[in-house]
């Protein structure tokens, strides 16, 4: 909607009114469709718009027609067709690259947790979706599979990491798509291309059976959707820890779909515009959180002018301290598998710095990370002592040029890194949930604009009926 907050189409549908999966799962259900012909014609809409795109990497067309022969569980998203992200989730039988030719030659052998909840609950895995190199990159232009366009505009940048399953959905190719968030990369390609994107408390989702090692602190799975009510089914799918796992967020007390629908109440709302040494914030995206917090006040919210309690710098170094570590050790392992040493074509530059970089620092320096995530942690969790919800742009500048964030150029990338995870990383570093909130401004290029609300730990059932709400009076 120009001008508000919501979803692209009424709630309900996707872009070019396809049904979202609560109402396709209702359609299968109650007969008005049956699930190979829903299956049949995603696979249909894939063939057709993601040429243009380069959303999907790899497919498993004929598998997921004969899981529909066979019959699909009686779960809540018996018959959706949906797609998963190429990082850290794995679908059997598929390849696991990461987007990375150093993985590209990896067969997934079983299904990860999440894909498995997805299995059981009826959905219909087709296949998954780019990602830049190993998730280091607000942009999805990885080397092994070239760039995902955003379908808004193919000159511009899905964002990233979840790039590839943000273009499939914005595209209309499936309602709903598996992503995930190490410091933005749920909300920044929702924000892209103009869809709701929820990033769960640290501990919601398992990561099973991949160890997330240091990554797990800062990185969440969760998915891009149209609807918030997608969103929240979703996320009753797949949330749960299995035991053993490391972190565990707290007991929401019902079931998301229920909390999205309920009246979230008066809230208070602290409105961010800038963060202290941060990057500067382009005119459109803070009219558009400042927009937004209009609407919330007429609502009945209160929205008070508040500031950032942490500086993005500090929370880049500290963020970088853990994924690099994690980064060294996956490449390391991958290396030990193959026999070898790394190869000049192994991985691309910008990988590469992060790799020499990190493999080269003390244990010391992990340690002292983790001590600062704790204090950062800490400062941000003290604002909501004042207000509910944080409310800020998404991006700070809007959706880049494809070419922008080029890991080619490592000094690009780092130049032009901060600008784009400026509101989203400390969220990943303190395990808090975020959601970025489509807005139709749309920026001077036409591109869709987001904005960011965010909770304190365990705060999904709060954000879930905020968005509901938005988006009804969107509609």
């Amino acid at each position: 909607m120009r001008g508000e907050a919501g979803t692209r189409r009424a709630a309900g549908t996707t872009t070019g009114d396809q049904p979202d999966a609560v109402a396709t799962a209702a359609a299968v259900r109650s007969g008005e469709t049956d699930a190979r012909t829903v299956t049949e014609e995603a696979i249909a809409r894939i063939e057709e718009r993601d040429p243009g795109l380069h959303a999907v990497v790899h497919t498993r067309f004929e598998a997921a027609l004969a899981e529909v022969a066979a019959g699909l569980p009686d779960g809540p998203l018996h018959g959706v067709p949906m797609l998963v992200k190429d990082l850290g989730t794995e679908v059997e039988g598929l390849p696991a690259t990461g987007g990375s030719r150093l993985f590209s030659e990896v067969t997934a052998r079983r299904d990860s947790e999440l894909v498995a909840r997805y299995r059981r609950a009826g959905a219909v895995i087709l296949g998954t979706t780019n990602t830049p190199e190993l998730g280091l990159n607000a942009s999805t232009e990885p080397a092994l599979h070239g760039p995902t366009r955003n379908p808004w505009n193919h000159a511009y940048s899905p964002g990233g990491s979840s790039g590839g399953s943000a273009a499939a959905v914005a595209a209309g190719m499936v309602p709903v798509a598996h992503a995930s968030d190490g410091g933005g990369s749920i909300r920044i390609p929702a924000a892209a291309c103009g869809l709701f994107g929820l990033k769960p408390s640290r501990g919601r989702v398992s990561p099973a059976p991949r160890p997330t090692t240091l990554s797990g602190l800062v990185s969440a799975h969760h998915a891009l959707t149209t609807t918030v009510r997608d969103s929240a089914l979703l996320l009753d799918v797949v949330a749960g820890p299995l035991p053993g796992d490391a972190f565990a967020a707290p007991d929401p007390g019902a079931p998301f779909a229920e909390l999205a629908r309920r009246d979230p109440g008066r809230l208070r709302i602290g409105l961010l515009t800038t963060v202290p040494d941060g990057p500067e914030v382009h005119p459109d995206c803070a009219r558009a959180a400042r927009s937004a917090a209009e609407l919330c006040a007429r609502l009945g919210h209160e929205v008070v002018e508040t500031t950032a309690r942490y500086r993005p710098a500090d929370v880049a170094v500290t963020s970088a301290m853990l994924m690099g570590a994690d980064v060294v050790s996956q490449i390391d392992a991958r290396l030990e598998q193959l026999g070898r040493p790394l190869a000049d074509d192994d991985i691309e530059p910008f990988t590469r710095v992060l790799y020499e970089s990190y493999r080269a620092r003390p244990a010391a320096d992990v340690s002292r990370a983790l001590r600062r995530v704790q204090e950062i942690g800490w400062a941000v969790g003290a604002a909501f002592d004042e207000v509910d919800l944080l409310l800020s742009p998404t991006l700070a500048q809007p959706t880049p040029p494809l070419g922008t964030l080029d890991t080619a150029d490592p000094a690009s990338v780092y130049r032009h890194a901060s600008v784009y995870s400026a509101f989203t990383s400390f969220c990943n570093l303190t395990g808090m949930p975020a959601m970025s909130v489509p807005f139709f401004g749309p920026d001077r290029e036409g591109l869709p604009l987001g904005v960011q609300f965010a909770g304190p730990l365990g705060g999904e059932g709060t954000l879930l009926a905020l968005a509901a709400q938005l988006e009804r009076a969107a509609a």
